[in-house]
């Protein structure tokens, strides 16, 4: 049976109102949860930046879902930082919870002052990142000099089954670097041979445990009003790298998604006001080989979506039970 997950948008959502959310989520019958982590959100009318890990306690403490979540060590986040937070969830919900780590976006890291690395050296810091919290998670102590420091670190509060750590990708190359650390593939919706070459690369490396993806969504009744949902939430989302990574603020990416048609949206959102069309893509996605799909609804209104496809599309797909941990390789 597939995992149908909830995808909680901190950058659109206001936190309390996504905590009611998710809640109705599994009400609904979604089976997991995952979420963003920003400190900005991706243009002005989105409009929100809710601290993920403060929010992570208050649904996991109240909803019985497992849960994933994004995050780039490094820049914003020291990865003995990030390393704590991991070991406090797992230790607090056992077995519930996973985090994809990535290289990150400018528009959130550029805070700290900073200069934004090249992509290369994005990547080989997110390696020693990787490292750092690995060996944090076993119970060693750390002491590391890269492009990352650390000094004498220890993270005495571990979990007993360490969560897993995720590659995210939207590239073939991200996803076969990915193979040689993580304990999974997660992505976001691209036409599907893309997707078979992100996977393939990714298994051929080495690549080990669930392959995720995050399905962009826009719903309502009216099929007019689904597409202006999505254009006005999203259209500054549809830029390849580099593009996505570089821009700084969220006027850049409004500045240059200023001639994007809403026709231009839905390469990057699944739109359409009819349920047997979103059942029938999320099918697709599951015979590519994908094992959990987590569902972003990019409107900001939550709950018309969590009922509609409660009701309509999570019982077409076989979601009838809570879904299985993501598992970490020994």
């Amino acid at each position: 049976m597939p995992v149908i997950g909830f995808h909680n948008s901190h950058e659109q959502v206001h936190p309390a109102e996504l905590l009611k959310a998710v809640q109705h989520a599994e009400e609904v019958g979604f089976t997991a949860a995952m979420c963003s982590d920003h400190l900005t959100p991706w243009n002005p009318r989105q409009g929100e930046s809710g601290f993920a890990w403060s929010w992570l306690g208050a649904a996991m403490a109240t909803t019985s879902l497992p849960f994933g979540a994004v995050n780039a060590p490094g820049q914003r986040y020291h990865p003995v930082i990030v390393a704590q937070a991991i070991a406090t969830l797992g230790a607090m919900f056992p077995g519930r919870f996973w985090v994809a780590l990535g290289s990150g976006e400018a528009m959130n890291e550029h805070v700290t002052g900073d200069v934004w690395p090249r992509k290369e050296l994005r990547d080989a810091r997110l390696r020693e990142c990787v490292a750092v919290i690995r060996a944090l998670l076993a119970g060693e102590e750390v002491s590391h000099d890269g492009l990352v420091t650390v000094d004498r670190a220890k993270v005495y509060t571990l979990p007993e089954l360490q969560p897993a750590l995720i590659a995210p990708a939207v590239s073939v190359a991200t996803a076969r670097n990915g193979a040689e650390w993580a304990d999974g593939l997660v992505t976001i919706n691209q036409p599907h041979e893309k997707l078979r070459e992100m996977v393939t690369a990714y298994r051929d490396a080495g690549g080990q445990g669930k392959l995720i993806i995050q399905v962009h969504v826009s719903w309502d009744p009216d099929p007019d009003r689904a597409l202006a949902l999505a254009h006005d939430q999203w259209r500054s989302n549809v830029f390849p790298p580099p593009l996505c990574w570089d821009l700084d603020s969220p006027e850049a990416f409004e500045q240059a998604s200023a001639h994007v048609t809403p026709e231009g949206v839905t390469d990057s959102v699944r739109v359409s006001a009819d349920l047997g069309q979103h059942t029938a893509w999320l099918q697709e996605y599951l015979e590519l080989g994908f094992e959990e799909i987590y569902l972003h609804h990019v409107g900001k209104e939550q709950r018309p979506f969590l009922d509609a496809f409660g009701e309509h599309v999570l019982p077409e797909l076989g979601v009838t039970a809570p879904g299985p941990v993501v598992a970490v390789r020994a």
